[in-house]
Parts: structure tokens; sequence; C-alpha cells
């Protein structure tokens, strides 16, 4: 066979693999145009994370795309716009992240990770979470997680209701000093003997254990394993033989105690 005509058949074997593909493509997106959105009622929702918060429920989720991307049941699988609803429910305060996709039956899914807090702030008549990284998010109308709580005269000047980051560098620092001592805390003793911690105005932590009078004069949230290594060394060494009602633990490698 000569060159040119080997050449000819060649092209034209591509042409026609270039034309079914084509062809294959076209089919199959007017196939997909004619499969529709189920109704809400086959929401499928998968939490990924731990349940024990159960902040977002599927009725939630429900509700959300409900009022706020309105219609989706009906619509053609390709006019689905799966960021908007990933956007609509990632902008709600308990969820971190949100990933929606639609199968060839028409199911929306989606599947989300809730925030995890690591401390509850109460202000006055108010209060809210953060998170690992400093995400201050209201507390939820459903579901509700045992982390230690903070009260008193809180340096964070956020308005009820507020999701996000302090804009205050210096409101930064301290919630970001505040979550490495929760996180010291947490696993140890202390994190079930401190039933409550309080913010005086002067900016001093005090900590309220679970039994007995003591207050614990903590200072500033840092060198707390030093603090806390005081405070051990008062149950150990001081309390056995007398208490007292206020132990400052500010001082390096001292005990400040009074009646």
């Amino acid at each position: 066979m000569k060159p040119v005509t080997q050449l000819g058949l060649s092209l034209v074997s591509l042409l026609a693999c270039i034309t079914v593909w084509i062809l294959s493509c076209g089919l199959a997106k007017l196939e997909r145009r004619s499969r529709t959105c189920q109704g809400k009622g086959t929401l499928e929702v998968i939490v990924t994370d731990s349940l024990e918060r159960r902040f977002v429920s599927r009725e939630d989720i429900e509700s959300w795309l409900t009022k706020e991307y309105r219609a989706y049941a009906g619509l053609p699988l390709d006019s689905v716009n799966l960021g908007k609803i990933e956007n609509i429910i990632q902008g709600h305060s308990a969820v971190r992240n949100c990933e929606a996709w639609l199968t060839d039956d028409g199911i929306l899914h989606i599947s989300i990770s809730q925030r995890e807090p690591v401390v509850r702030f109460q202000d006055g008549s108010f209060g809210y979470y953060a998170d690992q990284d400093g995400f201050l998010f209201p507390l939820q109308a459903r579901g509700s997680v045992q982390v230690p709580v903070i009260d008193g005269a809180i340096p964070l000047k956020v308005p009820q209701g507020f999701k996000g980051t302090p804009s205050n560098q210096k409101q930064q620092e301290w919630l970001s000093q505040v979550i490495g001592m929760v996180n010291i805390m947490s696993g140890t003793i202390w994190a079930e003997n401190i039933s409550q911690i309080s913010v005086r105005p002067s900016g001093d932590l005090v900590f309220i254990p679970r039994e007995g009078k003591e207050r614990f004069i903590f200072g500033s949230p840092t060198r707390v394993r030093e603090k806390l290594s005081l405070i051990e060394t008062y149950y150990q060494s001081v309390a056995p033989l007398k208490t007292y009602s206020s132990v400052d633990v500010r001082y390096r490698k001292q005990l400040v105690c009074k009646e």
C-alpha cells in the first residue's frame, strides 16, 4: 500500500473515532439533562466526624436549602449548582466543611464535618464556642459539648451571634493562649477537677475546683504546666495540713495562700 493511501486511511479512522466520541458525549449530556434531581425526601447526608456533637441534622440541611437555594428538586442534573449548595451549608457556623454531589439516579448527597469546640465562653446572657483554630461561633440550638467553661470579664469583644476570628490582634493572642492552656489540661486530672474558670477585671484567671473552697489565682494563661504543678503541690503538701480559700500560683516556685 502506498504511503499516501495509508496516511489517508489513518486520517479517516481518526476522524471516525472523534465523531463517535463527540456523539457519545452529546448523547450522555442529553441523557443527563433528561434526568432530574429528586426531592428533599431523598437527600443523603453523611457526617464524617464524631456524632457526639450532633449540631447539624439532615432536617437542618433540608431547611437551609429550602430557604436559601429554593427549588432544586426537579431540576436537570446539570442545572443544579453544587458550588452554591456547598457555600450555603458551609455558611452555617457549626459546619466546618461541606461537599455536595449528584449521582445519576438524581440523589443529592451532602457530606459535612462539624466544628469541634475546645472551650466555651459565657459572656453574660449569651455564650459561644471556640474551636482549635480560634474560630468563634454561637452555642447551637441542637447538641452540646462538655468543654471547659470560661466566664467573667472575658477580653473578647464580640457581638451576639458572631462567627469568625477576632479582628483585634491582642484578642487573638489571648484566645490562642487560652486554647493552648485548655489543650494542656485536656485528658488530665485538671480537666475533671476544675469545674469553672473565671476572668477577673484585672485579667487574671481564677480556677474553681469541683470540690473544696479553694480559688486558685492562675493569672494569665501562660506558664501553664508550671502553675498546674504548683496547684498539685498545694494538694499534696499543704491541703492535708490546712486548707485555704485563696491560693495564688502566679509567681514562680511560690504558693501564696490566704484564709
